[in-house]
Protein backbone atom coordinates (compact mmCIF):
# COMPACT_ATOMS: atom_id res chain seq x y z
CA UNK A 1 0.00 0.00 0.00
CA UNK A 2 3.07 2.17 0.55
CA UNK A 3 4.31 1.79 -2.72
CA UNK A 4 1.09 3.13 -4.10
CA UNK A 5 1.33 5.97 -1.79
CA UNK A 6 -1.55 4.92 0.01
CA UNK A 7 -2.54 4.71 3.81
CA UNK A 8 -3.93 1.91 5.08
CA UNK A 9 -5.91 1.10 8.62
CA UNK A 10 -7.11 -1.81 9.71
CA UNK A 11 -9.70 -2.83 12.55
CA UNK A 12 -10.46 -6.38 13.46
CA UNK A 13 -11.81 -7.82 9.90
CA UNK A 14 -12.24 -4.36 8.22
CA UNK A 15 -9.23 -2.57 6.27
CA UNK A 16 -9.57 0.91 4.99
CA UNK A 17 -7.16 2.42 2.34
CA UNK A 18 -7.00 5.94 2.26
CA UNK A 19 -5.04 8.64 0.05
CA UNK A 20 -4.83 12.46 -0.93
CA UNK A 21 -4.68 14.52 -3.91
CA UNK A 22 -5.63 17.18 -5.60
CA UNK A 23 -9.08 17.34 -7.72
CA UNK A 24 -7.06 17.25 -11.25
CA UNK A 25 -4.86 14.19 -9.62
CA UNK A 26 -8.00 12.06 -9.32
CA UNK A 27 -7.84 9.83 -12.10
CA UNK A 28 -3.91 9.07 -10.86
CA UNK A 29 -5.22 8.10 -7.39
CA UNK A 30 -7.76 6.05 -8.80
CA UNK A 31 -5.96 4.03 -10.74
CA UNK A 32 -3.56 3.56 -7.71
CA UNK A 33 -6.29 2.72 -5.74
CA UNK A 34 -7.21 0.34 -8.06
CA UNK A 35 -4.21 -1.10 -8.34
CA UNK A 36 -3.09 -1.57 -4.63
CA UNK A 37 -6.69 -3.37 -4.02
CA UNK A 38 -6.06 -5.64 -6.87
CA UNK A 39 -2.56 -6.26 -5.04
CA UNK A 40 -4.15 -6.69 -2.21
CA UNK A 41 -6.96 -9.25 -3.19
CA UNK A 42 -4.11 -11.52 -4.57
CA UNK A 43 -2.72 -11.53 -1.63
CA UNK A 44 -6.10 -12.41 0.58
CA UNK A 45 -6.56 -15.10 -2.60
CA UNK A 46 -3.26 -16.79 -1.79
CA UNK A 47 -3.72 -16.80 2.19
CA UNK A 48 -7.50 -18.41 1.56
CA UNK A 49 -9.55 -15.30 2.26
CA UNK A 50 -11.61 -13.50 -0.19
CA UNK A 51 -12.43 -9.42 -0.41
CA UNK A 52 -16.15 -8.79 -0.55
CA UNK A 53 -16.46 -6.92 -3.30
CA UNK A 54 -20.61 -6.34 -1.79
CA UNK A 55 -19.49 -4.30 1.19
CA UNK A 56 -16.81 -2.33 -0.89
CA UNK A 57 -17.17 1.82 -0.86
CA UNK A 58 -15.19 4.95 -2.14
CA UNK A 59 -15.99 8.53 -0.83
CA UNK A 60 -14.56 11.31 -2.23
CA UNK A 61 -14.10 14.08 0.28
CA UNK A 62 -13.88 17.94 -0.25
CA UNK A 63 -15.02 20.91 1.13
CA UNK A 64 -18.42 21.86 0.72
CA UNK A 65 -17.21 24.71 -2.43
CA UNK A 66 -15.33 21.71 -3.98
CA UNK A 67 -17.85 19.16 -4.48
CA UNK A 68 -18.41 19.67 -7.80
CA UNK A 69 -14.61 18.71 -8.82
CA UNK A 70 -14.89 14.95 -6.86
CA UNK A 71 -15.01 12.50 -9.70
CA UNK A 72 -18.55 11.06 -9.80
CA UNK A 73 -16.75 8.00 -12.02
CA UNK A 74 -17.03 4.59 -10.56
CA UNK A 75 -13.78 3.24 -9.24
CA UNK A 76 -12.32 -0.26 -10.66
CA UNK A 77 -11.80 -2.67 -7.72
CA UNK A 78 -11.12 -5.88 -9.62
CA UNK A 79 -13.67 -6.83 -11.94
CA UNK A 80 -16.09 -4.33 -10.29
CA UNK A 81 -16.82 -1.18 -10.72
CA UNK A 82 -17.71 0.69 -7.47
CA UNK A 83 -19.60 3.85 -7.67
CA UNK A 84 -18.89 6.89 -5.16
CA UNK A 85 -21.14 7.23 -1.82
CA UNK A 86 -22.06 10.42 -0.79
CA UNK A 87 -21.72 8.75 3.10
CA UNK A 88 -19.86 6.21 4.96
CA UNK A 89 -19.92 4.77 7.98
CA UNK A 90 -16.81 3.94 10.22
CA UNK A 91 -17.09 2.38 13.71
CA UNK A 92 -20.40 4.31 14.59
CA UNK A 93 -19.56 7.35 13.22
CA UNK A 94 -21.04 8.85 9.77
CA UNK A 95 -18.67 10.54 7.36
CA UNK A 96 -20.25 12.54 4.37
CA UNK A 97 -18.37 13.92 1.52
CA UNK A 98 -17.73 17.32 2.22
CA UNK A 99 -17.05 16.05 5.42
CA UNK A 100 -19.85 18.51 7.82
CA UNK A 101 -20.83 15.58 9.76
CA UNK A 102 -24.41 16.32 8.62
CA UNK A 103 -25.29 12.43 8.16
CA UNK A 104 -24.10 11.28 11.37
CA UNK A 105 -26.27 14.22 13.62
CA UNK A 106 -28.95 13.07 11.29
CA UNK A 107 -28.72 9.58 12.45
CA UNK A 108 -28.20 10.32 16.15
CA UNK A 109 -31.43 12.60 16.19
CA UNK A 110 -33.42 9.65 14.23
CA UNK A 111 -32.02 7.35 17.24
CA UNK A 112 -32.84 9.56 19.47
CA UNK A 113 -36.38 9.71 18.64
CA UNK A 114 -37.04 6.32 17.81
CA UNK A 115 -35.95 5.82 21.63
CA UNK A 116 -38.20 8.78 22.61
CA UNK A 117 -41.62 7.20 20.57
CA UNK A 118 -40.56 3.49 21.84
CA UNK A 119 -40.54 5.31 25.93
CA UNK A 120 -44.35 7.10 24.66
CA UNK A 121 -45.84 3.33 24.31
CA UNK A 122 -45.06 2.61 28.07
CA UNK A 123 -45.30 6.12 29.89
CA UNK A 124 -48.68 5.26 31.17
CA UNK A 125 -47.45 2.49 33.30
CA UNK A 126 -44.90 3.82 34.79
CA UNK A 127 -44.75 6.44 37.52
CA UNK A 128 -43.17 10.03 36.29
CA UNK A 129 -39.97 9.23 38.11
CA UNK A 130 -39.02 6.23 37.03
CA UNK A 131 -40.11 7.44 33.14
CA UNK A 132 -37.68 10.64 33.72
CA UNK A 133 -35.00 8.24 34.87
CA UNK A 134 -36.20 5.65 31.52
CA UNK A 135 -35.53 8.79 29.49
CA UNK A 136 -32.26 9.84 30.86
CA UNK A 137 -30.53 6.54 30.72
CA UNK A 138 -31.85 5.62 27.45
CA UNK A 139 -30.85 9.09 25.92
CA UNK A 140 -27.99 9.80 27.40
CA UNK A 141 -26.49 6.18 25.87
CA UNK A 142 -27.76 7.09 22.19
CA UNK A 143 -25.31 10.56 22.54
CA UNK A 144 -22.78 9.16 24.57
CA UNK A 145 -22.09 6.50 21.80
CA UNK A 146 -22.97 9.47 19.09
CA UNK A 147 -20.07 11.64 21.10
CA UNK A 148 -17.66 8.93 21.92
CA UNK A 149 -17.93 7.95 18.40
CA UNK A 150 -17.25 11.63 17.27
CA UNK A 151 -14.12 12.17 19.51
CA UNK A 152 -12.85 8.94 18.31
CA UNK A 153 -13.09 9.89 15.29
CA UNK A 154 -11.86 13.75 15.62
CA UNK A 155 -8.77 12.17 17.48
CA UNK A 156 -7.80 10.09 14.42
CA UNK A 157 -8.64 12.94 12.50
CA UNK A 158 -5.95 15.42 14.55
CA UNK A 159 -3.22 12.81 15.03
CA UNK A 160 -2.83 12.21 11.47
CA UNK A 161 -4.40 8.83 11.42
CA UNK A 162 -7.14 7.72 9.31
CA UNK A 163 -9.93 8.88 9.56
CA UNK A 164 -11.69 6.90 7.12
Amino acid sequence: MKRHQLTPHAYADDTQIYGYCRPADSTKLTKELSACVDEVSAWMASNRLQLNHAKTEVLWCSSSRRQYQIPSDPVRIGSTDVQPVSSVRDLGVYIDANVSMKTHVTAVVRSCFATLRQIRSVRRSLPRHALLTLVRALLSARLTTATLSLLVFLTRYKTGCSPF
